[in-house]
């Protein structure tokens, strides 16, 4: 089985291209909580699943530019923020994404001169989801383009989620959606897997959901359009294609 490293991966907060400015990711992690309900007359613990919980947690270089880490979380905002982890840039590559609020912009200096910062962004709502990139990370739109596609290897019918982040946009509007296709070349909007309409400054981002029983096939693209033209669309999608009924709550 081919394994990998972390070299050349990236990490997208809130519309901000972050991975320059970060040193480490700490933790990207997640998953029910363990509740004990462990009767006495066992001899080991029974457990079973609560609440979901997630969190990605990094140490960053203090970047007070523009576009820079301090300029993109060091306000705190009391509204969800959105978290993308790639491994690699390639189209298909796994991605994990976190919708919750970043609790912490801690800044250290070291005796060195060194300016360190800690930062984590807690699930709020949805935990960790681990997907794959559906853009190959950084996707650059300058007119309506229907990309590449990622083979899943089959159809399910258990529903989504998509993530999106935009770092550029110039123009009217734009318009980013999900399609699918049974043979790679018929595609088709899967139905309300399309994120709002872009008409904003930049950066922003979010998260849609699909109902658990929706079905979405084997060849998964992202897909660009407009009504009143654009010129510039900086954007990565991840895609979560939920593998099992009742993946997400």
């Amino acid at each position: 089985m081919t394994k990998t490293t972390g070299l050349g991966d990236q990490l997208l907060v809130n519309g901000y291209i972050v991975s320059n400015d970060t040193g480490g990711l700490n933790r990207i992690g997640g998953g029910p909580a363990a509740l004990d309900m462990t009767g006495i007359d066992k001899s080991g613990y029974e457990r079973q699943g609560g609440l979901r919980t997630g969190e990605i947690q990094f140490t960053g270089f203090f970047n007070p530019t523009i576009g820079g880490l301090h300029n993109a979380l060091a306000s705190l905002p009391t509204t969800d923020a959105v978290a993308t982890y790639c491994n690699g840039v390639a189209l298909g590559a796994p991605s994990a994404a976190c919708i919750g609020k970043s609790i912490d912009y801690g800044v250290t200096r070291g005796n060195d001169g060194m300016i360190n910062v800690a930062c984590d962004v807690q699930s709020n709502g949805f935990g960790l989801e681990w997907g794959f990139s559906a853009t190959p990370c950084v996707r650059v739109d300058t007119t309506a383009t229907n990309g590449a596609s990622v083979d899943t290897l089959a159809s399910a019918s258990f529903g989504g989620q998509a993530y999106l982040q935009v770092t550029l946009f110039t123009g009217t509007d734009a318009t980013v959606k999900i399609q699918d296709s049974a043979d790679n070349s018929s595609f088709a909007d899967v139905a309300s897997f399309a994120f709002p309409q872009i008409t904003s400054s930049t950066p922003l981002s979010t998260r849609i959901a699909l109902a658990n029983t929706a079905t979405i096939r084997r060849y998964v693209r992202v897909a660009t359009v407009t009504t009143g033209g654009f010129s510039l669309l900086d954007f990565h999608v991840m895609v979560v294609k939920n593998a099992i009924a009742g993946q997400v709550f």
